[in-house]
Formats: C-alpha cells, structure tokens, sequence
C-alpha cells in the first residue's frame, strides 16, 4: 500500500481544521444546511476523516492523534463540565444505571450467542484460538483496554489472535459509535416517537442554559487565554499525578486515571468563579477540541483490515447487534431517553474517553456521565468477561 499523500503532522491538522470548517460553513447554509436534517454533524466529522484516511489522502496514524487523545480530551473535559451542575446530574438516577447494566448483558450473552450461530464458519485453523479471542474481546467490550489484556492473558489467547481481535474490537466499535453520534442528532425525534421521559434530562440542560445566559458577554484574549490555560494546565498537572498514582486492579490505570483527575478538577472548578468563563464561551472552545477528537478517532479507522478476518468480523457484528437489542430494550422498558441507551452502550463498548464523547454529542454538560458510567464498565470488564469466557468454551465443546 503507497504512502498517504499527507503525512506531516501539521499538515494533517490544517486537512481536519478545513474539513471542519467547511461542514460548520454548509451546517449555516440556508440550502445545503438541510443535510444536517438527515445527517448530524457528529457523524460527517466522524466518517469524512475515515474517507479520506482509507483513500490514502491522510494517515490512519500520526503523532497528532495521540497528541489530540492525550491532551485535547481532558483539555475538552475540563472546560465543558465548567457549567454544569452536579446535583442535576446526580438526579438522572436509574436511567443512566439499567441501560448501562442491560448493555453488559448483552455484551455477556451476546458472544456466545453470536459463536453459536456463526462459529461453524470459522477457520478450522484457529481451535480453540477462536472462543479466547472473542473471551478477550469480551473484556473490552465490558471494560477496556486492561480488561481485554488481563483475559486474554488469563485464558492463554495467542498474541497474533489477539492483533486479529483488536481488528474486529476497533472495526465494529467503530461502527456502532457512528450509529450512537447519529442517535445524538435525532434524540428529539426518536424521545417524542416513544414518548420518553425527558424531565431530568431537560433540567440538566435548561439549568445549563439559564446559567450560560446569566454570565453571557464577549469573549476577550484574556478569556481565551485563561480557557487554554486551565484545560491545557489541568490536563498537564493530571497527567503527571496519574503517573504517580498506584494501578487500582487492571481496572484504573494510567489514562483512566487522567479522566477521573481531570472530570473531578472541572466539578470543582464548577463552584468557584472560574465557572464564569462559560459566558466567553468555555464550553465552545471544549466542543473545537471534542471534534478534534472525533475526527481523530475517524481517521484511525482502517476498515480495510476487516478484510483479514470476515468470519470473526461476522461474529462481531452480530454481537454487536445484540447488545445493541439489550441496551434499546431496557430503553424502551424505561421509556428513557436515548441519550441513556447511547452513553450506557458506549460506556460498555468504547470506555472513558469515547464515552464522554457520545455524552457531550448530545450536550458538553452530560459529559461525566459518560465517564462515571465507563469507570463502572471498567470494573465490570475482567468479571463479566471472565463468566463470557466461560459460556463461549462451552459453545465451543458444543460446535466441536
């Protein structure tokens, strides 16, 4: 495969600031804006950085995605929870919790089920490789990262099924995360045909909203430089505590460690006057960063190499779909907000940092929710994975 056409990082960063540009430019037009109607904003960031990076215009990797992911994150974390309000949040109650819990069982169930209707068309090569591989994807599918590790370890997956795993893990879930940035642009449509209830919801938002209006005035440099300052500063001073801070378990480790620092520094900051550069706009400066990182995550997207593995790829999706049948399920037995199914789904799947990119895409003050939600997926990972692999061995004894 030839060399992207773009390679230099910087070079890279002017293509997305462009592409950016250019969608918020059409999103303003009276006439082409219409597309927004179908298609939200979220996800053409999301999916024009996955064009043009499986087309060889940009690379699928770069320095400036893990600068973006390390730094910008937080950074966005912290100016966007500035506003909000704690006990708003807290208020959200089972809503946020049984979607959540409904996505880890159909992440538990739905692999066993999804081997048991495809397994047979899974390479004869593989053995008993096959039931690990998916074990461990299991892990982060509940958890994350640590949790894919620490199974996948535990039940003696082979490194190369592994790799093949991560394949499928950031294929699919990728996917879904595009489906979930749709659902941010449509929630009101899909609340109103299920006649959800939106109270607590709206209050978080309206409570926002009151508060923004009552601080609102220019923006000035010393505005700005003060919004950088702190997200830029707390993201710095986080990421040097997190490097000194013990492992908890495989559960809370080294980023996940920055994301619960830097969500904690914003709520504090939430009670002090600091909270009053929302009214210059705090929140939009951490929503720049929040596309930044979208579009980063995109265009690391190689869907090409979904290719290697179809009938693990296969296996996937149909795992996904169930889990995504738990999770609108439990939806629709609360009559809850989507916002509830996407985060608690994205919270399973994508952990802390994704996560509180699908709470922000539907409003910058719900953004620890995701975060809360995906510290728990973190905790559950190793355990519910682990009870996953027991139930896909059994499948496998079955098929063979």
């Amino acid at each position: 495969m030839s060399a992207p056409l773009i390679q230099e990082p910087m070079a890279v960063l002017t293509v997305l600031l462009a592409v950016l540009a250019l969608l918020l430019f059409v999103e303003r037009h009276p006439v082409l804006g219409r597309v927004f109607k179908v298609v939200p904003l979220l996800v053409l960031v999301y999916f024009i950085p996955t064009l043009l990076s499986n087309t060889g215009v940009i690379p699928t990797q770069s320095p400036l995605y893990g600068f973006v992911s390390a730094y910008l994150l937080p950074a966005s974390l912290v100016l966007q929870v500035l506003s909000m309000d704690l006990g708003a949040i807290a208020r959200l109650g089972r809503n946020a919790v049984v979607p959540f819990l409904a996505g880890t069982a159909g992440i538990m169930l739905g692999g066993p089920i999804a081997y048991l209707l495809l397994g047979r068309w899974m390479p004869e090569e593989l053995g008993e490789q096959a039931w690990k591989g998916l074990a461990a994807l299991s892990g982060s599918w509940i958890g994350g990262t640590a949790n894919f590790v620490a199974i996948g370890r535990s039940i003696g997956a082979h490194e190369d099924t592994l790799s093949m795993m991560v394949v499928v893990d950031v294929g699919v879930s990728n996917l879904w995360t595009a489906v979930l940035l749709w659902f941010a642009g449509q929630e009101l449509k899909m609340d109103a045909r299920m006649g959800a209830d939106r109270k607590a919801l709206d209050e978080v938002r309206e409570q926002v909203a009151r508060f923004q209006a009552s601080v609102a005035r220019p923006v000035t440099l010393s505005d700005l430089v003060w919004m950088l300052t702190l997200g830029l500063g707390t993201t710095v001073v986080c990421t040097e505590v997190a490097s000194h801070l013990p492992d908890v378990g495989t559960f809370i480790t080294g980023f996940t460690w920055v994301m619960l620092l830097v969500t904690t520094v914003g709520a504090a900051m939430s009670f002090t006057r600091l909270r009053e550069l929302e009214g210059a706009g705090a929140s939009r400066v951490g929503a720049l960063f929040l596309y930044m990182l979208v579009m980063t995550i995109g265009a690391r997207a190689d869907f090409r190499r979904l290719l290697d593995a179809p009938a693990m790829v296969a296996v996937g999706l149909v795992w996904m779909a169930i889990h995504a049948g738990f999770v609108l399920a439990a939806r629709r037995w609360l009559r809850a907000p989507i916002f509830f199914a996407a985060v608690g789904s994205q919270a399973n799947v994508g952990g802390a940092a994704s996560s509180s990119v699908v709470a922000a895409a539907f409003h910058p003050a719900l953004a620890p929710v995701g975060v809360m939600l995906a510290v728990a997926g973190y905790v559950l990972g190793t355990y519910g994975g682990l009870v996953c692999a027991v139930m896909l061995e059994q499948v496998y004894r079955w098929l063979h």
